[in-house]
């Protein structure tokens, strides 16, 4: 049933899910880390080395490291404006092996008292994981190491996309594609600067559209060039570039989403779109005082935008009041507008059809944070009431320095009837787990939950066929939970017992626990985990390390 506009009242009117967050960097105005720096641990905490177990964060959104379009959208607003400078590019490798990859290097989560410079030792090939594969289980069917020579700190990861039977992605100054079955390189595109952002999804046709540095001779070198990439092939299509600004003071980070044929592009000062099949301009302005500083694509568009609500020239930091926008791609026209009310912040969008989108509020300890499930027509429908079961979905642009789109979080699901989340995990005696609460998405209203396995953590990733499929990680290293390893499960609307849908073997488990945060999919009976951030202590370490892992038989 149809509630009134969301308008006339923002999520603090209702019982949220009230739990307090932690501050990230680059979120909401405070600076970003310097670029090629090494970045900071899970959930706000201090760094961990590349291939640690992954520590529970306090943040029940797993907050959202929007960047600097996020931290500028309140100075464009007050009249600054913000754009941007041809795309050349040249066809080689990206530092890999040619062939099927081999992950070759890997060092174990450091024990208390052991030996602070143990001896490096190879990681194992996918044939010597699936040595110890047991009946039932899926096969590791290739690893793949990173291979390229990155500068300090490790550089982010964009992708993956899938495409036909090809997987690709774009990090530092190269976009690669990997063969499904075996992980074999199937091109290269080697790039003249930096990729800075992608979109989350290509378009139906494996089209995508990476945004790259204007140089790499500065640290304040703007994201203001385009290139189009056929995901299937590797060849690069037309490129573009923004008009800069006299007042641009050099934007490092922008976001990108598809929607059909149609590339957005949100960053301060102006909001354009590109169709991407020939790179034509569509146009380069929202209605009203507003800036667009996140955006999900797919079946429709979702914008997260920032309007002041004074004139330019009296608009102070708080007086941009955030909005979320269903926009029509091809033309920029609104098509509706949820306003959660004065001072709540769009953190992330969980889904677009239906739109589900997360909401914050307050300081780091006071805070609020809530999830508001809008109808079709923008107006709201409920807000989910988890009461001590606080929700948390994990974020990968908090582990990027660039990309940090708000449609990456995996924890989150819903279709028409049920939205599925995971809960903050919690410390047990088996070691780390959680549960995964159903509410029903007209009435918010808590349906049932259920734990994950002991030991053992699920986070949802999307709804498939009335169920809900979901990543279910294997055991820490220090869990009493032996013998199992991580992969993908579901479950219906009803709750029950999670049903394995692939299950990844448990002499693989510690290799996949090396991959902190990552991107999961599932498809066609197979599942792929990709690193979203590459960085080691060491050259060697950095080249070895296991960047991809996919299993299926």
């Amino acid at each position: 049933m149809s509630q009134p506009p969301p308008s006339q009242g923002g999520p603090g009117e209702q019982e949220g899910f009230g739990a307090p967050y932690e501050p990230r960097p680059g979120a909401y105005g405070a600076p970003l880390p310097p670029r090629h720096q090494p970045r900071p641990g899970p959930y706000g905490q201090p760094p961990t080395a590349p291939h640690g177990y992954p520590t529970p964060g306090p943040s029940p959104s797993g907050g959202r490291s929007r960047g600097r379009v996020a931290g500028l959208v309140s100075a464009a607003l007050a009249g600054v404006l913000v754009i941007g400078a041809g795309v050349w590019f040249a066809v080689g490798g990206d530092g890999a092996d040619d062939g099927k990859p081999v992950a070759t290097g890997s060092t174990a989560p450091e024990q208390p008292g052991a030996d602070p410079d143990p001896v490096r030792k190879p990681a194992p090939t996918a044939e010597q994981l699936n040595q110890g594969r047991e009946k039932g289980e899926a096969k590791v069917r290739w690893v793949q190491r990173n291979g390229v020579d990155l500068p300090g700190g490790g550089a982010s990861a964009l992708g993956p996309w899938v495409v036909g039977d090809v997987v690709a992605k774009a990090m530092y100054r190269t976009a690669s594609g990997y063969s499904l079955d075996d992980g074999a390189r199937k091109w290269s595109l080697r790039l003249p600067s930096d990729v800075c952002a992608a979109p989350t999804l290509p378009t139906a046709d494996g089209k995508i559209v990476i945004g790259l540095m204007t140089d790499t001779s500065t640290e304040n070198s703007a994201c203001d060039k385009l290139q189009m990439i056929d995901l299937a092939t590797g060849e690069a299509g037309w490129s573009a570039t923004f008009e800069r600004a006299p007042t641009q003071d050099g934007l490092s980070n922008i976001v990108m989403a598809i929607s059909g044929d149609v590339l957005t592009i949100g960053r301060v000062g102006r909001t354009d779109a590109y169709r991407v099949s020939d790179g034509k301009h569509l146009w380069d302005k929202l209605p009203g005082p507003c800036q667009s500083y996140g955006l999900a694509g797919g079946a429709v568009l979702l914008a997260a935008v920032g309007c002041r609500d004074r004139p330019a020239g009296e608009a102070e930091a708080d007086d941009v009041v955030e909005e979320v926008r269903r926009i029509d791609p091809a033309t920029g026209r609104t098509v509706w507008t949820y306003k959660p009310g004065k001072g709540w912040l769009i953190d992330s969008f969980h889904s677009v059809d239906p739109p589900v989108i997360s909401l914050r509020k307050g300081g780091a300890v006071e805070g609020e944070w809530a999830i508001a499930v809008l109808n079709t027509d923008g107006t709201l429908r409920s807000r989910p009431a988890p009461g001590d079961d606080v929700p948390e979905a994990r974020c990968t642009g908090m582990r990027r320095d660039v990309g940090a789109n708000l449609d990456t979080c995996v924890g989150v699901a819903a279709d028409d009837g049920t939205l599925y989340t995971a809960t903050k995990h919690r410390h047990t005696d088996e070691g780390l787990t959680n549960d995964v609460v159903a509410f029903d998405m007209s009435t918010g209203e808590k349906k049932w939950k259920v734990p994950a396995p002991p030991g053992q953590t699920l986070m949802p990733l999307r709804v498939e066929g009335g169920k809900v499929l979901m990543y279910l990680a294997p055991p820490g290293p220090r869990s009493k939970a032996k013998g199992v390893g991580g992969g993908i499960v579901a479950l219906g609307p009803d709750g029950g017992a999670p049903r394995a849908v692939l299950r990844h073997p448990a002499s693989a488990a510690a290799t996949e626990r090396t991959f902190t945060d990552p991107l999961v999919l599932h498809s066609g009976g197979r599942s792929l985990l990709m690193l979203t951030h590459v960085s080691g202590a060491t050259d060697e370490e950095e080249a070895d390390l296991s960047a991809m892992i996919a299993f299926g038989d």
